[in-house]
């Protein structure tokens, strides 16, 4: 009886978590749309095992013939869904207890006839591991992930399998082999339209940088009737996504019937160029500034993209004429801009920005604290939040997700949120990677690399250099954050809030807080921001 409950329990709770609304971002180069052929596919069974930790279940996977031209290093995945759609190799990278299970290693000469396998050994998410996982039918997925320059894990070059359907028992143990057959093609730009258009242009500066070739990537969209006045310029708004946001997105926001396209089409409606920046890179989402892993990504935007698209588009190229706009990473990205290029740019729209003060990086102050998994009073720290207060998931929880997406089994190499931050502002170890800022385990603070996150705390740089910066931005910022912001952004800017008010010369800096407001909300509409964008260039056109 005992028994038939517990095992009764453990269903329950599967089926409910599996139904929960997890927090994820979307690859841009998986093919949701691609057919899969799903196949019951045959589990070797060992002996019965009496203890589940010491399961011998394991997967064997290998590389159909054609695909590597020579043995690859890279990350091995398997992925184990319910469902066959989407695919399971698009749910990594989400968190929640409901998430589907996880397997990574790296491995290392990967090629045909070489197996490479994923066992108890290997780092595992969101359950312990391997043995932990429950008993049932699955659809499960491989994936290698090789490709250096776009830390997706769908990004081209990739390989993976078709999905397969598999009932698995750990205590069973047994070996499960799956074969890679299938290859992301090349990147191709999507198709140009009239008002919308793709550019990709080789970066100088970051192939420097890198040692090989590196691209910037671009959307563009033009304004009403631009094919009708081939003599005119126009004014540059740069806009940035939030995390992981591709340049794709412009295609999104010129849906029809979104708040955008309308605002947009309206004739009376400001005319200029929108610039949609690119949110992926060799560790994840580049945050567009300089750093010592990604690179020169602040120069190469301002120095290479932007004149390329204000020459190619018939920009007005002049400081004056350039605005920044950007929510979540982007309002990070579009104030840190501001911020690092003050002659450059003529003012930022920021809304629920990234940590601005690193005395409140989500709840982890990088200067006090000694673990950020843990707060001071023994707790673990949340990382996530609902508008209620009710904690979605832990730093501990999601940096453990990380983990089995990064290298070296560490979040410092994830290409997702955590270790993107630690990539744009901590060092560079003499491994070449990115130092992490505290230990992938047990979150423990590496005190010795704080002093180089000091460069990236918004609200220090500021303040260190107020009587430099203060002339340069006075009327250039604007923010706006929930108050009920899900990841605690709204602390940091309150911090920030309090440089600004005790800062002299003042620089009329804008914050407007929206009470029970969760991430990024927006205090305006996209037609107000525009008409704000367009009276700031005006005014300051007038006195160039």
């Amino acid at each position: 009886m005992n028994k038939f409950l517990l095992v009764s329990f453990a269903l329950l709770v599967t089926v409910f978590a599996f139904l929960a609304v997890s927090h994820f971002n979307e690859p841009i180069y998986a093919n949701e749309n691609a057919p899969s052929a799903i196949a019951r596919l045959p589990v070797e069974y060992a002996l019965l095992a009496t203890d589940s930790q010491s399961s011998s279940l394991k997967f064997e996977v290998t590389v159909a013939a054609g695909l590597l031209d020579k043995p690859q290093n890279g990350r091995l995945f398997m992925v184990l869904g319910k469902f066959a759609q989407p695919e399971p190799r698009l749910l990594i990278g989400r968190t929640g207890m409901e998430s589907a299970p996880v397997f990574a290693r790296d491995v290392e000469n990967f090629a045909t006839g070489k197996p490479g396998v994923i066992d108890n050994s290997c780092v595992a998410f969101p359950i312990e591991s391997l043995a932990k996982l429950p008993a049932g039918d699955y659809f499960i997925q491989a994936l290698f992930d090789i490709n250096n320059d776009l830390k997706s894990v769908n990004a081209p070059h990739n390989l993976y399998s078709m999905v397969q359907r598999a009932t698995i028992d750990p205590t069973k143990g047994g070996t499960i082999k799956i074969e890679l057959t299938q290859k992301i093609p090349e990147e191709q730009l999507p198709a140009d339209s009239d008002s919308v258009k793709f550019v990709k242009i080789k970066s100088a500066l970051l192939s420097k940088f890198h040692g090989r070739p590196i691209y910037l990537r671009a959307g563009i969209i033009l304004p009403k009737d631009f094919a009708k006045e081939p003599s005119r310029q126009y004014p540059l708004r740069v806009h940035i996504g939030g995390y992981g946001s591709r340049f794709t997105g412009v295609q999104r926001m010129m849906s029809p019937g979104s708040e955008f396209f309308s605002a947009w089409n309206d004739d009376s409606t400001p005319k200029m160029i929108v610039l949609h920046l690119d949110g992926d890179g060799p560790f994840g989402d580049c945050y567009q500034v300089n750093s010592a892993n990604n690179g020169p990504y602040g120069d190469a935007v301002t120095q290479e993209l932007i004149p390329f698209v204000e020459q190619k588009f018939r920009g007005i190229g002049e400081p004056y004429a350039r605005v920044l706009d950007g929510g979540s990473t982007g309002g990070w990205v579009s104030f840190a801009l501001q911020v690092f290029y003050p002659d450059f740019f003529n003012g930022t729209w920021s809304y629920c920005p990234d940590g601005v003060d690193f005395r409140g990086f989500q709840l982890v102050n990088i200067y006090r604290d000694k673990n950020a998994y843990v707060n001071q009073y023994g707790f673990e720290r949340p990382s996530a939040r609902e508008i209620n207060g009710e904690t979605r998931f832990t730093i501990r929880h999601e940096c453990q997700m990380e983990n089995v997406l990064g290298a070296g089994d560490s979040w410092a190499m994830s290409g997702e949120q955590w270790g993107a931050w630690n990539a744009t502002y901590g060092p560079r170890g003499a491994d070449g990677r990115p130092r992490p800022l505290w230990h992938p385990k047990t979150g423990e603070i590496d005190a010795s690399v704080v002093e180089h996150w000091k460069k990236y705390d918004l609200r220090l740089v500021l303040q260190t250099n107020w009587t430099t910066l203060a002339p340069k931005l006075k009327g250039k910022i604007n923010i706006w954050v929930g108050e009920a912001d899900n990841y605690f952004l709204n602390n940091a800017v309150h911090m920030l809030d309090e440089h600004f008010t005790q800062a002299k010369p003042s620089i009329e800096a804008r914050i407007f807080y929206g009470a029970g407001k969760g991430h990024c909300w927006l205090g305006l509409t996209q037609r107000q921001m525009i008409d704000e964008m367009a009276a700031r260039i005006e005014k300051s056109r007038s006195n160039h």
